[in-house]
């Protein structure tokens, strides 16, 4: 991550006319400063939280990289004079409410219920202690491989060390302040057992949604039925208790001077609790930023527990970090479908964003999502002109390539110079393309056969592609695809623009029948660039074999 201070000084002659939203964040920061006395010699918290309930998923790792881009702007904005922190702090001492359904062995948990996370034994076996040390080491494990700068916290740590103690012992003192906080908020029912004191039970382990019988603020306990019946009376200090989940908001923003957290909308009403308890407290509540969740291919919420939408690892496998950084950089605050069918687009925008970052001024270069991915310091590599993830799948379709050195034999003849060292951006592409190709693409191909009007137009391209010079660029070749398009009465568009009687334009129809009969699939990048890179005469062998009937032949799934 770039410091400040080696910014480029035309970008910092623009830092006031940025407008990305990571500068808003840290703008509303440095206001937040000048309501803290000496607030320009503290060193700035940002937290994030995660729930250890399940497997940590992509919303998770979005919170961290979002929370990572709002500093770095702070950063660059106080020219690196102020210091940072960014703490990624999890609930793991709250206690296993359900069982995961994306566990190994649901039944073998069933008997740990309400324990504690970090005392519930770790399921997927290996060298982790507890189901709760288990999606810690899954989150940092993720988060250091992406190179976050942050530091790790455990709550259950925090507890037991007594981290949290003075302002444990501060809530027993203002106990009747929170309830009057939290109480409206609850049905008649709950009123009359909540507590927002969460004991440990001295004889399970377990914790307990009990009310409180005795809270002495002098002594520093409470006292409550254990669940054999009898009064127990414990400290609130050293791990015995735990807040509930909106207290503990409050607690910790106040135990630990947080500065800025953000969070999702399903927090949005609950924002204002977390704030008066933080103030209670005797703690300054944090600049909020709330987020839009993400949903599923069903447009339902992503949880952890039930494992729906797309994890870490699964990105991962069929696309870049940085492409999945893009995606949580674009329009925090509107919620998105997150799931395997984005991948291609994100990967094809970040490439567009790291092609155009050199010839943007310095206003454009600090409003450019790449700025903020790479930590001001966009990589310089990028791939050839014209070449698109999604033209890479298309390539991997139409050779049946089952590994990147297949496609790299197609890309060397368009591309003299092209090579994995030279290219390596574009080598980790060809990599994705094979594997996306295999797992979402191959299975849902549908080849079908021309039909009269279809077998003669792409007669008519094959002879008008025999005619091309062996140098054709992809213009070219575009330019080729729309002659012979508007020749055919069943695809020309006399409402494009530009278009006339004597030349009208051409339908969208034409380059779904090409893609529908060649590739099996519906749509795709720009055609003449995917012919200049797999070669003119093996894309007329293509339509040859397409003609022949031979890719619907070769289709089980294909219509005839």
């Amino acid at each position: 991550m770039t410091e400040a201070a080696a910014l480029d000084p035309d970008l910092s002659t623009a830092l006031g006319d940025a407008k990305a939203w990571p500068f808003e964040e840290a703008r509303r920061l440095l206001k937040r400063l000048d309501k803290i006395p000496g607030g320009a010699d503290k060193t700035v918290l940002f937290e994030t939280g995660y729930g250890p309930s399940g497997l940590p998923h992509i919303g998770t790792f979005g919170e961290v990289a979002r929370t990572t881009m709002v500093r770095h702007a702070f950063k660059v904005l106080t020219e690196g004079k102020i210091k940072t922190r960014l703490l990624c702090f999890s609930d793991d001492m709250d206690g296993m409410r359900k069982i995961p359904d994306n566990v190994p062995d649901r039944a073998a948990l069933e008997p740990f219920l309400q324990l504690p996370l970090t005392s519930v034994p770790n399921p997927f076996g290996g060298d982790y202690k507890s189901f709760g040390d288990h999606n810690n080491a899954m989150l940092r494990r993720f988060l250091d491989t992406f190179g976050f700068e942050y530091e790790f916290a455990s709550a259950t740590e925090y507890y037991k060390s007594g981290r949290f103690d003075e302002v444990l012992l501060r809530t027993a003192e203002r106990y009747d302040q929170i309830m009057a906080v939290m109480l409206p908020t609850l049905g008649a029912e709950r009123q009359e057992t909540y507590s927002p004191f969460l004991p440990i039970s001295p004889i399970s382990g377990r914790v307990l949604y009990v009310p409180m019988k005795k809270v002495d603020a002098k002594a520093g306990t409470v006292t409550f039925a254990d669940e054999d019946g009898t009064d127990v009376t414990v400290p609130v200090t050293g791990g015995r208790v735990k807040l509930q989940w909106k207290p503990d908001f409050g607690m910790r923003w106040a135990a630990l001077g947080v500065d800025f957290e953000m969070f999702g909308k399903d927090h949005q009403t609950n924002a204002p609790i977390y704030d008066k308890i933080c103030k209670i407290l005797g703690g300054l509540p944090p600049e909020h930023y709330v987020y839009e969740l993400f949903l599923d291919e069903k447009g339902e919420k992503i949880s952890k527990s039930k494992g729906n939408g797309l994890t870490i690892d699964e990105w991962l496998t069929y696309a870049s970090p940085e492409s999945l950084a893009l995606f949580m950089f674009q329009k925090p605050r509107t919620a998105k479908k997150l799931y395997f069918d984005v991948i291609p687009r994100a990967v094809d925008e970040y490439l567009q964003l790291l092609a155009a970052y050199p010839r943007q001024d310095a206003k454009g270069r600090l409003d450019n999502a790449v700025w903020h991915i790479h930590g001001g310091n966009p990589p310089s590599h990028t791939v050839p002109t014209g070449v698109t993830f999604s033209l890479l799948l298309n390539l991997v379709a139409a050779s049946n390539a089952d590994d990147k050195s297949v496609l790299w034999g197609f890309i060397r003849r368009h591309i003299s110079d092209a090579s994995p060292e030279v290219y390596p951006l574009l080598d980790q592409l060809a990599g994705y393309a094979v594997r996306y190709y295999a797992d979402f693409v191959k299975p849902k191909k549908r080849h079908r056969a021309p039909d009269e009007v279809e077998r003669e137009a792409l007669k008519a391209l094959s002879d008008a592609l025999a005619k091309a010079s062996q140098d054709a660029s992809a213009e070219e070749l575009q330019t080729i695809l729309y002659d012979v398009g508007r020749t055919i009465p069943r695809y020309q568009d006399f409402a494009a623009k530009g278009a006339t009687p004597e030349k009208p334009g051409v339908s969208n129809a034409w380059f779904n029948s090409i893609y529908e009969i060649l590739l099996g699939e519906s749509k795709g990048p720009r055609f003449g660039s995917f012919i200049a890179l797999y070669g003119v005469p093996e894309t007329r062998a293509l339509i040859e074999a397409a003609l022949k009937g031979e890719l619907v032949a070769a289709d089980p799934k294909a219509s005839p």
